[in-house]
């Protein structure tokens, strides 16, 4: 695993039966104004998926949401156990600082990578 802090395109979610089987593995967790659905992947990274509807406001503050929540995963990636699609949902809300986004993505990543192994181990 490299230890850049780049945002390839390799490791974005692309297509609609990608984020479909996110959606469908069922595994998500809520935290504050985000709604986090993961599903292992065949790969040594993880992706980010981002998936938000016009309810949430403007296009400024949807944009902004989705930068906030690009870079929180950016900085963030190295300390995700490797190998998850993640696809977040926002709610509506008004734009947090930029740690807070981070925050909520370590601490439901922490959750849904224990809701993963629970279920492997089964």
């Amino acid at each position: 695993m490299s230890s850049t802090y780049a945002f390839p395109q390799s490791h974005r979610m692309h297509g609609r039966l990608t984020f479909k089987s996110v959606f469908d593995a069922r595994v998500r967790e809520s935290r504050g104004p985000l709604i986090i659905y993961a599903m292992p992947n065949q790969l040594e990274h993880a992706r980010l998926g981002i998936s938000i509807g016009r309810h949430v406001g403007t296009a400024v503050r949807r944009n902004r949401i989705k930068r906030l929540i690009r870079e929180a995963f950016r900085l963030m990636q190295h300390d995700f156990p490797a190998g998850y699609d993640l696809v977040v949902v926002p709610r509506p809300h008004e734009p947090l600082i930029l740690a807070e986004y981070q925050r909520i993505l370590s601490s439901a990543m922490v959750k849904l990578h224990a809701a993963w192994s629970m279920r492997a181990k089964s």
